[in-house]
């Protein structure tokens, strides 16, 4: 079983709490979304490995340290996984960016997969799959598994907001992927929405309800 980790830093913590509040707009949400995948982003990166390259400073040659020829990967769970994109590029921007589509069935809470375009060397990258809420769990899922029939290895995942259901079945389905979580919350409700949660994170950050 890969780790787990439960983000417990104050920025984090006061950024979702606005998040949650119903009364934060359009605007104010999408950039604490992007701010929050950017903290997330500096910890799930935390083992990168490095190499040593020397440079010449203005006073001296030295030695310093940079990533190891690591290719990185972010692919987002559309629609709202791409509210958490901006965020990541601004700490790893020469990463590839993929593209997941799925939504979920209305009746059966499964998800349902329309589009999927990656990198064309994406086996051979680090993949951070992204996407707000891990809910029922199902989209993770369904996303990491593309991923690795595509032939990826190294596959981390973030959300924001996770249920313990949702994040029990993640971690069954794929043990070997390390999973970055803002919050855990209480349950999911009787629609499979995550209570207390913030609502439908897609319309929120598009604005489209």
């Amino acid at each position: 079983m890969r780790k787990v980790t439960i983000m417990d830093h104050p920025l984090i913590r006061h950024k979702i709490g606005i998040i949650r509040d119903q009364k934060t707009g359009t605007k104010e949400f999408r950039e604490m979304v992007g701010e929050i995948a950017m903290l997330e982003c500096f910890e799930s990166t935390r083992d990168l490995q490095l190499e040593d390259v020397e440079v010449k400073t203005p006073i001296a040659a030295t030695t310093v340290k940079r990533l190891a020829g690591k290719k990185l990967a972010i692919v987002p769970i559309l629609r709202a996984g791409l509210g958490m994109v901006p965020g990541m590029q601004t700490l790893i921007p020469s990463a590839k960016v993929g593209h997941i589509g799925m939504y979920r069935d209305p009746e059966t809470l499964k998800p349902v997969e329309y589009y999927c375009k990656l990198p064309a060397d994406v086996e051979e990258r680090d993949v951070f799959v992204v996407d707000p809420m891990l809910a029922t769990g199902g989209s993770a899922i369904d996303a990491i598994s593309q991923l690795k029939k595509h032939g990826c290895k190294n596959i981390r995942f973030l959300c924001i907001i996770a249920a313990p259901a949702g994040l029990e079945a993640l971690q069954k389905a794929h043990p070997d992927v390390d999973i970055t979580v803002g919050a855990l919350d209480d349950h999911l409700d009787e629609h499979g929405y995550i209570v207390p949660g913030l609502g439908d994170a897609g319309d929120r950050i598009f604005g489209t309800k």
